[in-house]
């Protein structure tokens, strides 16, 4: 199965992609994980090193997919 990591901070743009995803993505094939920010901001170093330079993001089998453009992640570490 793969792993997949969906990144967002809440926003508008970022929940509406959520739901994209979850709608999307076969959950018999891929074993996806939602990452908020604002619920666990401990994740936004991890995220960076998987290179995600803005939110939402899709990291799937360790290739970062920008999915359209919510904030950039300077923007998410300030809050």
């Amino acid at each position: 199965m793969q792993k997949a990591i969906f990144y967002h901070a809440g926003c508008p743009v970022c929940v509406d992609a959520e739901k994209m995803v979850l709608d999307y993505l076969d959950d018999s094939k891929v074993d996806l994980e939602i990452v908020h920010f604002a619920e666990d901001p401990s994740r936004i170093n991890e995220a960076e090193e998987a290179g995600v330079k803005s939110v939402p993001a899709l990291v799937l089998n360790g290739q970062t997919y920008h999915i359209n453009y919510g904030a950039s992640m300077e923007d998410v570490k300030k809050g």
